[in-house]
């Protein structure tokens, strides 16, 4: 293969990858659940007010695995442009160091961390109200494409 046809293959699959980072790669982020939280101590774990602060790993093995991911998914930039997010969310029950539940998340862009973030506070006051089923609200985040559960829990389209 001549180097300038190699150049214009790698330049499309750099692209595409670049237009999919904002959404975890299933194979290695499925997302994992948290089995201690259960529909009946909801109330009392991750429903709590202190629960994602009780949970939630350490920057220091957050970071390091964010780095780590990084550099095996060979994504562009560094760290400080990513957030590592659980897929899903330590409210809704995600596993809090599951690394497949954790996947670095861009912060900029139309489907950013910040946008993730209010699906995910949207989703866990409805499964705390009683309005989803634990098991509803862990679903949104376990399919494939949060993008378009975004769409789907706003009523977008």
């Amino acid at each position: 293969m001549s180097k300038g046809l190699l150049a214009i293959v790698l330049g499309f699959a750099s692209s595409a990858a670049t237009a999919q980072q904002f959404l975890p790669d299933h194979e290695r982020t499925p997302g994992a659940i948290n089995n201690y939280v259960t529909q009946d101590n909801i109330k009392s774990t991750a429903c709590s007010a202190r629960w994602t602060r009780w949970v939630a790993p350490s920057s220091a093995y957050t970071n390091r695995l964010k780095a780590q991911q990084i550099q095996e998914l060979g994504l562009p930039g560094d760290g400080r442009q990513y957030d590592e997010d659980h897929l899903v969310p330590l409210c809704a029950g995600g596993h809090p160091r599951d690394p497949r539940n954790l996947w670095p998340q861009p912060v900029r862009g139309k489907w950013s961390a910040a946008v993730k973030e209010r699906l995910e506070i949207s989703v866990c006051r409805a499964v705390c109200r009683g309005d989803l089923t634990l098991e509803d609200g862990r679903a949104i985040f376990l399919r494939p494409d949060w993008t378009q559960e975004y769409v789907r829990f706003f009523k977008l389209k």
